[in-house]
């Protein structure tokens, strides 16, 4: 890899790249199929970031009352990605986008670190397009979601890098 210049993360106004991945349960489901149904937020993630962990409990909050959808996609295997959900209470559909397929959606997205999060719209322009924990970002995607991720009672960080 050395001389290889990889891609940056793609940034919002530009159009999300296709793909088609499984999901938990073997089906495929494609970009197209899932905004189809709507605009959504897919969120990228590894089962061992400390900072994937930080966000998705606060995702789930924003799946359980939206009309946004929300769309986890592993990098990890079915198993590992199953346990995680179940340990971090996640309900919303999960795809796997995995190294022995040579993560083909986050290397089209330009995707470096976890958690990496993008808002698409369902014509499929990228909206909001942020990478680690931001709150003033997830805050930005709860308005439009009409969905408060956070609690008065919750203490989280501004931002923690992915």
């Amino acid at each position: 890899m050395w001389g290889k210049k990889k891609a940056a993360m793609l940034e919002a106004g530009g159009h999300a790249p296709a793909f088609e991945l499984k999901s938990l349960n073997g089906e495929k489901r494609s970009l197209d199929d899932i905004l189809a149904a709507g605009p959504a937020l897919l969120a990228f993630y590894k089962v061992s970031c400390p900072v994937c962990q930080l966000t998705f409990p606060y995702l789930e909050r924003l799946a359980a009352g939206s009309s946004l959808q929300i769309i986890g996609i592993s990098q990890d295997d079915d198993s590992s990605t199953k346990g995680f959900n179940q340990r971090f209470g996640v309900t919303f559909p999960t795809l796997l986008d995995q190294s022995k397929e040579s993560y083909p959606a986050s290397n089209a997205y330009g995707i470096s670190t976890v958690p990496s999060l993008f808002v698409v719209n369902k014509d499929g322009q990228i909206a909001l397009a942020f990478s680690g924990f931001s709150k003033r970002d997830l805050e930005k995607v709860g308005e439009r979601a009409g969905v408060k991720p956070f609690q008065p009672e919750d203490n989280v960080p501004e931002w923690k890098a992915g």
